[in-house]
């Protein structure tokens, strides 16, 4: 399959078609979601974008893609918002 593939570039403000550095070996990282509170379609935007965009070039390069999203850590601002849950539960 040829590569059409145009991807937006955020800083000119333009379509430009998409050259990957080296393309036997195409790598994307994307950071997962911290989600400290009720969930919502926003946790899920990265997730859906970044998997769709992996299926694409997936089709173009073959297996020569790798993808790694991480799973973001708990940090303070994840325990501080569970100990007000659990404040508020115990009422």
């Amino acid at each position: 399959m040829k590569n059409n593939l145009k991807l937006t570039n955020s800083l000119k403000k333009q379509k430009e078609l998409f050259k990957p550095i080296n393309p036997k070996k195409i790598t994307m990282y994307a950071c997962g979601p911290t989600v400290y509170d009720s969930p919502h379609v926003g946790n899920a935007r990265s997730l859906v974008v970044f998997d769709t965009l992996f299926r694409v070039l997936k089709m173009i390069y073959g297996e020569n893609v790798c993808y790694v999203r991480n799973i973001t850590d708990v940090d303070d601002k994840i325990i501080e918002a569970s100990k007000k849950t659990i404040n508020q539960l115990k009422k």
